[in-house]
C-alpha cells in the first residue's frame, strides 16, 4: 500500500503529466540525435516497455466493464464507420500530396489506414475516455484493418503495393500487446480479491503509470529519431500530411460521437481511435519493402514522432473539446 510520501509523489506527477511527457520526448530526442548508436539497443525494448504500460493500464480496467463494452453495438459501429469509411477518404485526399514519390505514398498509406489498438487505450484513459470500450473494440479493429488494408492499398497505390501486406505482424502485436497483458491483469485482479499480494501489485502498477508512459515515449523517440534525421529533407513533406490528419481526425471523431449520440467518455474514445494509428505494428511491413522504397519505413516512423507529440497535446485538449 502507498505511504503518505509515496502518495505525494504520485499525486505530483499525476498533476504534471503533460510537462513530464514532453520532457520524456525531449530526452528521447536528445538521445536519438546525440547517441544514434543507441538505437539498435533501444528498438528491441519498445515492445516490452509498451506491454508493461498496457498491463498497468488493463489493471485499472475491471474486466466486467470490458464484458459490458463488448455489447455496446452503437460504440463499436461508430468506431468502425469512422475508422474504415470516413478516415480512408481523408487519407486518400491527403496522400495525393506525396503521390509522386511511391515510397512516401506507401508509407503514408500503411500507417494512416490502420487504427491503433495498443497505446491508444492508455491515452484515452488519461483523457477521461472510455478505455474499457476501446479495449473491447481492439480485436475487431485489428481484424477489420487486416481485411481491408489490401483493398485500400490497391485502390490508392496500385497492385504492386499489395505485396507488402502480411498478417504475422498484426497477430504478433495483438498477442504480445493485448492478449498477454490482459490475461496477466485478469490474473492479478483475481488474486487481489483473495490475497494482499495482488492488491499490492495493483497499487504499484497504478502508481507507475506516468513513469511507464515517460519510458515508452523516450524509448520510441530515442530509437527512431536518428533514422529519420538522415532523411529529414525528404521526410519534411509528410509532416504537414500527418499534422493535417491529426487535426481532421479529431474533428471526425468528435462529429461521429455526436451523430451517434454517444456519451462523453465514449466520444473521447472515438476521437482518440480515429486519430491514433498503428505505426509500431505496420513498421515491419514497411521494413520488408524493396530498396527503391526504403523511405517508406522512415515515413511510418515520422508519423509516430508526430503522433506522440499530438497525443500529449490531445490528453489536455480533448477533455475541453468533448464535455
Amino acid at each position: 500500500m502507498r505511504t503518505p510520501r509515496t502518495r505525494n509523489v504520485v499525486e505530483w506527477w499525476d498533476r504534471r503529466q503533460v510537462p513530464l511527457y514532453l520532457v520524456a520526448i525531449g530526452v528521447g530526442a536528445v538521445l536519438g540525435l546525440g547517441a544514434p548508436q543507441a538505437a539498435p539497443v533501444l528498438t528491441p525494448s519498445i515492445t516490452p516497455v509498451l506491454a508493461l504500460l498496457l498491463f498497468a493500464t488493463f489493471l485499472g480496467v475491471p474486466l466486467v466493464e470490458v464484458g459490458r463494452a463488448v455489447r455496446d453495438l452503437r460504440f463499436l459501429g461508430t468506431v468502425l464507420v469512422a475508422n474504415f469509411v470516413v478516415v480512408p477518404v481523408i487519407v486518400f485526399g491527403l496522400s495525393r500530396l506525396v503521390a509522386d514519390d511511391r515510397g512516401l505514398l506507401i508509407g503514408v498509406l500503411l500507417v494512416l489506414l490502420t487504427p491503433c489498438v495498443d497505446y491508444v487505450i492508455v491515452f484515452t484513459g488519461l483523457a477521461g475516455g472510455a478505455r474499457a470500450r476501446l479495449l473491447a473494440a481492439a480485436p475487431l479493429l485489428m481484424l477489420v484493418q487486416v481485411l481491408l488494408l489490401p483493398g485500400y492499398l490497391l485502390l490508392f497505390a496500385g497492385r504492386a503495393a499489395l505485396s507488402v501486406v502480411e498478417i504475422r505482424p498484426f497477430v504478433e502485436a495483438f498477442v504480445v500487446l493485448i492478449v498477454l497483458p490482459l490475461v496477466a491483469s485478469a490474473a492479478v485482479q483475481a488474486l487481489g480479491r483473495r490475497r494482499r499480494a495482488g492488491r499490492v501489485v495493483e497499487h504499484v502498477m497504478a502508481a507507475a503509470m506516468v513513469p511507464l508512459m515517460m519510458a515508452t515515449l523516450a524509448v520510441v523517440v530515442g530509437s527512431q529519431l536518428a533514422a529519420v534525421g538522415g532523411q529529414v529533407a525528404a521526410l519534411a513533406r509528410v509532416v504537414p500530411v500527418y499534422v493535417a490528419f491529426a487535426v481532421v481526425a479529431v474533428v471526425v471523431g468528435r462529429i461521429a460521437g455526436r451523430v451517434a449520440r454517444l456519451d462523453v467518455p465514449a466520444t473521447r474514445a472515438v476521437v482518440f481511435s480515429t486519430t491514433t494509428r498503428n505505426s509500431l505494428v505496420v513498421l515491419p511491413l514497411a521494413l520488408a519493402l524493396p530498396a527503391p522504397l526504403a523511405i517508406a519505413p522512415l515515413a511510418v516512423v515520422t508519423q509516430t514522432l508526430v503522433e506522440l507529440v499530438a497525443m500529449v497535446v490531445l490528453v489536455r485538449l480533448v477533455p475541453r473539446l468533448v464535455r
